[in-house]
């Protein structure tokens, strides 16, 4: 069975099996239709196959987005790990819920989100959520507070290895019901002077449009979005190099460590539009490896092999993918 995946490869699991709901999970896990190896995943929007997967792919299609408590402040809302993450960030804006608006356009799925700790223009998705429910293979339940998610740049505590066997059912979000936006992060405010006023609605256009500026379709130019992490360095290391590049731009993290455009750097090495067989870096962001038609698997990881190498003797900085290699 071909697995789905935004890179375009043709990559084939030994079984493909979807899931629907929490009870067809645990009907497949008492019939013993999850034999080893398997993999869980989402719609393979952060996922790199460098061959077949010789085992079980398991996908979750659980829907929903049901309201289990309001007030006045605040709305919380219980969402299927299958549900579209910008179908559910659209139905948010739509409603007048706040929080998840600058996560627009970020491919891929709710469970998924949760597992990544996605996160662009100054906000990411454990700023909204408060729980994650999971099962795991053995049938058994369980709810993760948000402090037991060990949340942190593009890590949880479900990317773990020894997590591959819990698998995420439902999030709980708690989304703002008054007026409040993080606008101070790269462009967003610029932008924002071609409208008359800032709302919600707006406001997603404008990151949508932003986003579609600088990454490429995967229907059009296979790719998995970002491809490595913006890397955080201890402070010492930046103000070093900030003066060799009194023009790099930064982003404070703490007192102790700061965080450098991974995509920045790549270009500084030359490698924005350069192709390596039919693997290419995008030539309107550096931060996004793409498949030219054709590419490999093996073909990406030389590419991200050369431009990591690229960047550690540069910079003396190591950069790490942020994609998922299988």
């Amino acid at each position: 069975m071909k697995i789905p995946n935004t890179f375009g490869f043709d990559v084939k699991a030994t079984a493909y099996v979807e899931y629907g709901s929490v009870e067809e999970l645990e009907e497949l896990i008492a019939g013993g239709r999850i034999t080893s190896p398997f993999l869980h995943m989402g719609s393979g929007s952060n996922l790199l196959f460098v061959k077949d997967y010789d085992g079980v792919v398991l996908h979750s299609r659980i829907g929903g987005v049901e309201v289990t408590a309001e007030d006045d402040e605040s709305v919380a809302v219980r969402v299927g790990a299958g549900v579209v993450w910008d179908d559910f960030v659209a139905y948010c804006v739509e409603r007048g819920w706040y929080g998840a608006e600058n996560l627009s356009l970020i491919p891929g799925e709710v469970g998924a989100s949760a597992v990544q700790n996605i996160g662009a223009y100054g906000v990411e998705v454990k700023d909204i959520i408060s729980s994650v429910e999971t099962m795991n293979i053995c049938g058994e339940k369980r709810v993760y507070r948000k402090d037991e998610c060990g949340y942190a740049y593009r890590k949880s505590i479900f990317k773990e290895p020894g997590m591959k066997s819990v698998f995420v059912t439902y999030v709980n979000f708690v989304l703002g019901k008054k007026e409040h936006y993080t606008l101070d992060y790269g462009t967003i405010r610029q932008e924002l002077t071609a409208y008359p006023a800032v709302d919600l609605a707006t406001l997603r256009r404008v990151i949508i449009d932003i986003r579609k500026s600088k990454l490429p379709d995967p229907k059009v130019l296979g790719n998995a979005g970002s491809f490595f992490m913006n890397p955080i360095v201890p402070r010492a290391q930046f103000e070093a190099l900030l003066c060799r590049y009194p023009s790099m731009p930064h982003y404070e993290v703490d007192a102790g460590h700061v965080k450098i455009p991974a995509g920045w750097m790549i270009d500084r090495c030359g490698w924005k539009g350069k192709a390596l067989g039919a693997a290419a870096v995008h030539d309107k962001q550096a931060l996004v490896l793409v498949n030219l038609g054709g590419a490999t698997g093996k073909d990406v990881v030389a590419l991200s092999d050369a431009v990591r190498a690229s960047v550690k003797k540069e910079f003396g900085v190591d950069i790490q993918p942020e994609v998922n290699f299988i």
